[in-house]
């Protein structure tokens, strides 16, 4: 919640917003006269040094001392705004300092961080502090005024005004005390409004939101295609390396059994080939859930038709996508598809399942439903949520449907393209 709205509830003055909005002004001096100091000894020593040219990179460095600055107040921010605020600096084409300063010296947002800096560093910090004074120092000397007053001394609140007798330390308490109350709404409004420039001033405009959001989008996009691709290098390893392997373990002691008469080291040898084969059926089952052959050799289609079969649930499937999808949404849809399919066999206790699948327009649509008892939950750990970030980095989204009672009903959007046509990649169909 903003420091602002919280002005206007109850309980305010015993709540810790004026104490966080007093840090907020106070800590403000601790930039503004840094860079005040530091620049002041840049300007004097690079402009005494410029004439034999050591002075102008010092010089020149002030242009970026914004950046370092607003990055303090973005996360400054927090005490009285917590609502994030994003960098609106994009990353470096190329590493090193010389990329960082080329990139930099071409964004708006690095020298307007710069007028903010000089904002800073001339009228924002010596007015917080200033406000700050006000609504908390004078109405706390105002409230202990009487330690010193009756040890024989006196209070000195400014200039030219002092509290000498105790009667003045007794009535300054109630003064002190009303003060501070207005001290605390003064203080809190002032802050406030310091936020508020603060993020107008350092928040990324609309056109550089879009970058940022459009290269995190891309980033995300690269990162599970790379997933993707170690996957699949990894279920082709399995394949043609453990796999293959483990079933030579398994014929070789199928024929070394075959040559044992019988007993103790022909059983311990059948034992042996059983749990060979036990391991080879959890390998291959592994193998096809990290990501199976059928879908890159066949397409989603028959991907999903060969998870129905496998499915305990009997499982009707309409497919009317003709032809291969791209590799993303292949692989997207199909984990959707037996995630789905999982959640049916474990939690439902439906006596019947469907899959439809349709390509209108260029929006794939697929729709997983069950006659079971319904009321299923995505905050109750049912991996709905795991789906739909995995959908969002290719643009689908994700909708259930599942009153108590049942039908249970998952529908899934993807943006898709018209799909290539491949008569391997079209599953049967069933009514």
């Amino acid at each position: 919640m903003e420091a602002m709205a919280v002005l206007r509830r109850r309980g305010f003055l015993a709540s810790a917003w004026p104490w966080r909005s007093l840090a907020y002004l106070v800590t403000s001096s601790v930039p503004g006269a840094l860079v005040l100091t530091v620049a002041a000894a840049v300007l004097v020593v690079g402009g005494t040094l410029s004439s034999v040219l050591l002075g102008l990179p010092m010089l020149a460095a002030l242009a970026f001392a914004g950046v370092p600055v607003a990055a303090f107040e973005r996360w400054r921010l927090h005490l009285v705004d917590p609502r994030p605020v994003a960098d609106p600096h994009r990353a470096p084409d190329r590493p090193g300092v010389g990329g960082w300063l080329a990139v930099r010296a071409r964004e708006s947002a690095t020298w307007r961080e710069l007028g903010f800096t000089v904002l800073l560093a001339t009228v924002l910090w010596p007015f917080d502090l200033a406000i700050a004074t006000l609504g908390a120092a004078l109405p706390l000397a105002l409230l202990t005024a009487w330690t010193p007053v009756l040890s024989g001394g006196r209070r000195g609140l400014w200039p030219g005004f002092a509290i000498h007798t105790p009667g003045q330390a007794i009535a300054a308490v109630p003064v002190g005390l009303v003060l501070l109350a207005a001290g605390a709404y003064l203080v809190t409004a002032v802050a406030a409004a310091r936020a508020t420039l603060t993020r107008r001033l350092l928040s990324p405009r609309p056109d550089e939101a879009d970058r940022l959001l459009a290269e995190v989008t891309g980033s995300r996009a690269r990162l599970v295609n790379a997933f993707e691709a170690e996957r699949r290098r990894i279920e082709r390893d399995l394949h043609d390396g453990a796999q293959q392997r483990l079933v030579a373990v398994a014929t070789s002691l199928g024929l070394a059994l075959l040559d044992l008469p019988p007993g103790p080291a022909a059983d311990h040898v059948a034992h042996a080939h059983r749990e060979s084969r036990k391991a080879l059926t959890e390998l291959r089952e592994l193998i096809h859930g990290i990501h199976p052959q059928v879908l890159t050799q066949h397409g989603l289609g028959a991907a999903v038709q060969d998870a129905a079969d496998r499915c305990p649930v009997p499982v009707d499937l309409a497919w009317n996508v003709p032809g291969r999808l791209p590799a993303a949404l292949e692989a997207a849809g199909y984990f959707v598809v037996c995630e789905a399919l999982a959640n049916v066999a474990r939690h439902s206790g439906a006596e019947h399942a469907w899959i439809t699948a349709a390509h209108r327009g260029d929006t794939l649509l697929l729709e997983i439903g069950d006659d079971g008892a319904g009321g299923a939950d995505p905050a109750a750990g049912s991996g709905l949520t795991g789906l739909s970030d995995r959908l969002a980095v290719v643009g689908g989204t994700l909708a259930l449907t599942s009153p108590a009672g049942g039908p249970t009903l998952l529908r899934v959007e993807m943006p898709c393209p018209k799909p290539v046509p491949s008569a391997s990649s079209s599953p049967r169909t069933e009514p």
